[in-house]
């Protein structure tokens, strides 16, 4: 009976310890806070005319591309248009990251996000309930649902609007779907995103950026953005396009780069590491012309 005594604390101690070991939150699991992008790393916002390499697009959305004028953006309906979730964190942003909990068990419902570009809220709904519908309606964050990997975030996203997939013309259809991953290291997180499309893509496409606490939060959180009349006395319902062969910019980029205009128009060859040997047959057909 004594012997039962003077085991049971240590029983004690190591149930509990067992018990918080599998209620304590796993390193990094925790990514409320406020984030800006980290300085060190490549925006991925505002890439060139006819800048399509690494981008595994397929023919038509490479048609559509090309088609795009960038007067489309002074159009008062597209100045203020919200970039995609997909998009939205590749641009000068800060980020605000919080938990929305049940007020009577404390279990994670969502975990919510504040986008200060175009003012977005997002919510990640962390409880387990279904995707809706594909008839239901497509917004610019779409339907987003999360669980934890480890520590790490995976996120899918589905019914989101048709818009951009670059800010060059390159656009995803609203049948696109969305994988992230947010996985955080201390005072920095990283962030990936993978897009599949079945209207524009013939691979998927692989996004990163970093993001870097920031104590005392970052400035400029709100985004008014108001539409104005840029371009006086264009007529009603034009819109600005190039049509077929006509695009002046097809090879503004690749001449820049000193590289064939093929590879400058993308694809899912062009990402990989074995496409410089294309690059240097095609400058060969050149020369040889």
């Amino acid at each position: 009976m004594r012997a039962s005594l003077l085991l049971f604390p240590l029983f004690c101690a190591s149930a509990f310890g067992q018990f918080a070991g599998s209620m304590a939150p796993s390193l990094g699991s925790d990514l409320s806070g406020n984030w800006a992008p980290a300085p060190h790393d490549e925006q991925v916002g505002n890439p060139a005319l006819v800048e399509y390499y690494g981008v595994p697009i397929n023919d038509a959305a490479r048609a559509w591309g090309l088609a795009y004028s960038p007067l489309r953006a002074t159009m008062p309906e597209h100045q203020c248009q919200v970039h995609l979730v997909g998009y939205i964190y590749g641009g000068p942003l800060n980020l605000r990251i919080w938990e929305e909990r049940d007020p009577q068990s404390q279990k994670v419902v969502a975990i919510k996000q504040y986008i200060s570009t175009y003012e977005q809220t997002r919510t990640i709904w962390m409880d387990g309930r279904p995707h809706p519908s594909r008839l239901a309606p497509h917004t610019w964050m779409g339907f987003s649902t999360g669980h934890w990997d480890g520590n790490t975030l995976t996120v899918l996203t589905t019914h989101m609007k048709a818009g951009e997939l670059r800010r060059n013309g390159l656009m995803e259809s609203d049948e696109a779907t969305l994988v992230e991953h947010f996985i955080r290291y201390g005072d920095l997180m990283t962030h990936v995103s993978i897009i599949t499309d079945p209207l524009t893509l013939t691979e998927p496409f692989v996004r990163s950026q970093t993001f870097r606490l920031t104590i005392p939060e970052g400035s400029n959180w709100l985004y008014p953005c108001e539409y104005v009349d840029e371009v006086v006395g264009r007529p009603r319902g034009a819109v600005p396009n190039y049509l077929p062969g006509e695009n002046p910019f097809l090879t503004e980029h690749a001449d820049k780069l000193h590289i064939p205009v093929e590879a400058a128009l993308g694809g899912a060859e062009t990402m990989y590491p074995e496409y410089t040997q294309k690059i240097k047959q095609l400058r060969a057909v050149g020369k040889s012309k």
